[in-house]
């Protein structure tokens, strides 16, 4: 009777736990667009509440010298370990993109103690998520009215040009310059003065890059257009694993239609959208990480760059499935036969993880 009335006393401690940092700290709203201030402020916080597997890590500065940020999220097995990376907002205007790249986050964290498949990723691998790429472009979109569909990022003109910005998304050591792409400085797809001439494109190349073996997949968020671009950009090259990803692709846009019924269209961008060179996406597949993926989220063109916040939610349930997809797949392909903790969650275990969750 004793060790039944410690063990009521401790479950209504955690509930009290939880329920006091339900007061004291109003749940972070995902359904909203957050400005870069309050998105920093949130990764701080994150990291502060789950600091056994999320980790803030800086990895460079934008050309205003603003830190470049992740958040690392993963087990500290002390073993090396297989990774995955996603990047949002590399094109400023892109709101949902950075509000995706939260709400993926969140769902990992609310789930990794209770999903016993998100439990087994995240002691496999770790999960590398920059919520928002180009920050001084962001911030500028956030200015007024007149600067909310900049796209490039700040860096100033070259010699005899009166326009600012480089298109990071065209930057890339990808068949740089070469197609899809604009060498006027005024032009939205202005791919700067060389390849990786830009501080935030060197920051991902060289963070990437030199651990490229390690990482899996690499997800690069955009909108808008409802689309999954497979590499690569440039119609004279085919990836060696083309059949493989357009599968993954497919895949993944099933389960995207599953959640609100929204269809994804699926391709290299020259069949599907245009042709580019100087891509992330493109890059990543040269670099040898075998599973490389352009996100373009909702919608159609109706509201386009300006998608409305009650699209917010439903946009990213449907993504997340999707990405969750392309993430197990290549998970499961080097993991396959992995021993699994067991598939039935301890009270504890909830419990704890409620208490967690409601702090942040």
């Amino acid at each position: 009777m004793t060790a039944i009335r410690d063990v009521g006393v401790a479950l209504a401690a955690l509930l009290s736990v939880a329920a006091a940092a339900t007061l004291e700290k109003p749940e972070y709203n995902y359904d909203k667009y957050h400005p870069m201030s309050e998105i920093s402020e949130w990764m701080t916080q994150v990291a502060k509440a789950y600091p056994d597997i999320v980790t803030v890590m800086d990895y460079g500065k934008t050309y205003e010298l603003r830190t470049i940020s992740l958040l690392k999220i993963g087990a500290d097995t002390g073993a090396k370990k297989k990774a995955i990376w996603m990047d949002c907002g590399i094109h400023a205007r892109e709101w949902i993109a950075p509000a995706f790249c939260q709400y993926f986050v969140s769902r990992i964290l609310r789930t990794y103690k209770t999903d016993p498949k998100m439990g087994e990723m995240i002691r496999n691998m770790d999960f590398y998520v920059t919520p928002v790429l180009n920050m001084d472009g962001y911030i500028y979109s956030w200015k007024d009215n007149s600067t909310r569909l900049w796209r490039k990022n700040r860096s100033p003109e070259p010699a005899g040009c009166n326009c600012s910005g480089t298109d990071l998304n065209r930057n890339f050591d990808a068949n740089w310059g070469t197609i899809g792409v604009s060498f006027d400085c005024c032009h939205a797809t202005y791919c700067g003065r060389g390849a990786e001439s830009e501080p935030e494109t060197l920051a991902v190349s060289y963070f990437v890059g030199s651990r490229k073996e390690d990482f899996l997949c690499f997800l690069t968020i955009h909108s808008y257009g409802q689309l999954l671009l497979v590499p690569y950009g440039h119609p004279n090259f085919t990836a060696a694993n083309y059949k493989e990803l357009m599968e993954v692709g497919m895949g993944a846009a099933e389960a995207i239609k599953k959640v609100h019924g929204k269809v994804y269209r699926v391709g290299t961008s020259p069949d599907i959208l245009y042709p580019n060179s100087g891509s992330s996406r493109d890059w990543a597949r040269f670099q040898g990480i075998p599973y490389s993926y352009t996100f373009e989220l909702r919608d159609d063109g109706r509201y386009g760059f300006e998608l409305p916040e009650d699209q917010i939610r439903p946009t990213c349930e449907e993504a997340y499935d999707g990405a969750l997809h392309i993430i197990t797949y290549a998970h499961n392909k080097v993991f396959n036969g992995a021993v699994v903790a067991s598939t039935v969650p301890t009270i504890w275990t909830v419990l704890v993880a409620v208490a967690v969750a409601a702090t942040v």
